[in-house]
Formats: C-alpha cells, structure tokens, sequence
C-alpha cells in the first residue's frame, strides 16, 4: 500500500515538474540582440515583408510556434488539388 502511494506521488511530481518546464519553455523571453533580429528579417524576406516584419518583433517560442502553425495552414490551404 505504501509503495503504491509512494509510486502515485512520484508521477504526480514528474508530471507537475513537465507541466511547469513546458510552461516555462513557452513563455521565455527572446534573447535576440537587435542585429540579430535584423538578420533574421533579411533572410526572412523572401517568405514575404510580413515574415521579415515578424522577425523584428520579441516574441516567445509559444508565439512563434503559433504563427508556424498559421503559416503551414495557409500554405496547405492554398496548395488544395483540384
């Protein structure tokens, strides 16, 4: 019984501390300089000026994930076969 409870609170520990590092991993800060955002835009350019001006922007991985997802949808959206 007690090796039971033991093994349930250790998941629940292990589950807690994942749920805590993904939260955390999300919602880090961009450590960019300015120079670097500025390269990142020029080789962003040729995906279009709205990709480049993203790059100019601090956004959290979450954020940048996000506009990856909304990217991939427009892109299959228009690559529909007839």
């Amino acid at each position: 019984m007690v090796q039971k409870t033991l093994k349930t609170l250790l998941i629940i520990i292990v589950v807690a501390f994942m749920a805590l590092a993904g939260y955390r991993a999300l919602t880090l800060k961009d450590q960019r300089t300015t120079g670097e955002k500025m390269g990142d835009a020029v080789d962003a350019i040729s995906d279009g000026a709205e990709n480049a001006g993203r790059q100019l922007e601090s956004r959290t991985p979450a954020e940048k994930l996000g506009d990856a997802v909304k990217d991939f949808g427009d892109d299959t959206k228009g690559n529909k076969s007839p």
